[in-house]
């Protein structure tokens, strides 16, 4: 992938020396337009190189413009990076910020609760992120967490005084006693290269529970994608009736 921004492409590469010396000799941690240095350094999860961009003045609140990128801490959050998100939010950075405005408007609890990482949901219900929010869909971090399966991240959410969501609820009854294993193979098998090869392991969640792991692997073995799904579905449903969020399914 080229870059016409020599910081930027550092930031990238998890070239720490390389941001060093860049920033020594002028220049911009935060470019007039386009992608920024500082989500490269989020997305990597790279601590070091997101500290040395905010101290030389980049704006942990800014939304990378290139193609498929957006907000630095929706980045860490969603990949799991508890340093990077930590030092962004040392930083100023608002954990309620959606981003993209016109689009999915998801704040950076929705992808940490969308993609299980509890460590991370827990940074930002400590800076105060309001578990309540909807994004663009409607949903709440909740409903993302429900979804997904990640019955620690929903006690997590309901004992930061997250409302017990009827559709929350519905989501986690809907996935309860599902066949997880088949679930993750068909979603990892829709956009998966017709010679492709999926595997499915099993591994423990952040905070315990099982996820299931789906990976797509073209024909020469290397990893192209991977879908994942916690088993946590049951255990939310138990949860939410007993924060109110619902009267139990007959049967």
């Amino acid at each position: 992938m080229s870059d016409d921004d020599p910081l930027r492409t550092a930031a990238m590469l998890g070239a720490a020396d390389e941001v060093g010396r860049l920033l020594a000799a002028g220049a911009r941690p935060d470019p007039p337009a386009g992608g920024t240095p500082l989500y490269q350094a989020a997305v990597r999860g790279d601590t070091a190189v997101v500290r040395m961009l905010l101290a030389a003045g980049a704006d942990p609140g800014r939304e990378s413009t290139a193609d498929g990128e957006g907000l630095p801490l929706c980045a860490a959050a969603c990949w799991g990076h508890l340093g990077a998100v930590v030092a962004l939010l040392d930083a100023g950075a608002d954990p309620d910020l959606p981003e993209d405005p016109g689009g999915s408007a998801m704040t950076a609890l929705h992808w940490a609760c969308a993609n299980d990482r509890l460590a991370v949901v827990a940074a930002l219900l400590a800076q105060g992120a309001d578990p309540g929010l909807r994004d663009r869909s409607g949903g709440t971090a909740l409903t993302r967490a429900a979804e997904r399966g990640a019955a620690a991240v929903a006690a997590a959410l309901l004992g930061h005084g997250a409302a017990p969501d009827p559709r929350a609820l519905d989501l986690a009854r809907r996935y309860a006693g599902h066949d997880i294993e088949a679930e993750v193979r068909t979603r990892a098998g829709e956009h998966a290269p017709r010679d492709a090869r999926i595997g499915v392991r099993r591994e423990e969640a952040e905070g315990g529970g099982v996820r299931v792991v789906a990976e797509v692997r073209d024909a020469a073995g290397r990893l192209r994608s991977e879908t994942s799904l916690g088993t946590g579905h049951a255990e939310i449903v138990r949860l939410l009736e007993r924060h109110g969020g619902g009267k139990p399914s007959v049967g």
